[in-house]
């Protein structure tokens, strides 16, 4: 065994090497955190059962390593929706409030698809709807409340993703917001 330095030979130097490919490649060093407590620790609760779709259509599908959601309501553990319109009787502050509601139920349909969300690879996109007076312009401002969430939940390499965040005049049982992904995960 070749000796670099007194600490050091070249055996222990590939033996490091050949351990940062490994974890590089597992992306080992993103999945030291547990998902599930890590949304605890940050004071979240997510949801037992995803919540049951309201109309004919799966709540998500998966092709190879995707998941596609449908779009997620923001409905409260205890059944209750956030209702109302950006602009008109709901703040920006209660709209992030929701879009995080639905962030969190988008997580436990992922869950309940893969078993487990130290899966999720990458969240790819969020498409947002957001009920809107027809002068209110701060959409993306909503959809922040789902989007720092999942930074916060996955880290920036896992959790930042492209979004599209869009004013309608209604919504579905007239919640607040509608959230839909584009999540790729573990096989």
């Amino acid at each position: 065994t070749f000796q670099i330095s007194p600490f050091l030979s070249i055996d222990t130097v590939m033996m490091h090497s050949v351990a940062a490919r490994v974890a590089k490649k597992s992306n080992f060093a993103a999945r030291c955190v547990h998902i599930e407590a890590r949304i605890a620790s940050l004071g979240y609760k997510l949801p037992n059962e995803p919540p049951a779709p309201k109309g004919n259509y799966m709540g998500y599908t998966k092709r190879g390593n995707t998941i596609y959601t449908a779009g997620h309501l923001p409905q409260k553990h205890d059944g209750t929706l956030v209702l109302g319109r950006l602009g008109e009787n709901v703040t920006v502050e209660q709209g992030q409030d929701a879009a995080r509601v639905a962030a969190l139920n988008i997580l436990a349909t992922v869950k309940s698809a893969v078993g487990d969300l130290d899966k999720v690879k990458k969240i790819v996109k969020i498409t947002g709807f957001v009920n809107s007076a027809s002068d209110f312009t701060n959409q993306p401002a909503v959809l922040n409340g789902c989007s720092d969430l999942l930074g916060e939940i996955f880290g920036v390499e896992i959790g930042r993703h492209a979004r599209s965040a869009l004013g309608v005049n209604v919504l579905p049982l007239g919640v607040a917001v509608e959230i839909e992904a584009i999540i790729e995960v573990d096989a």
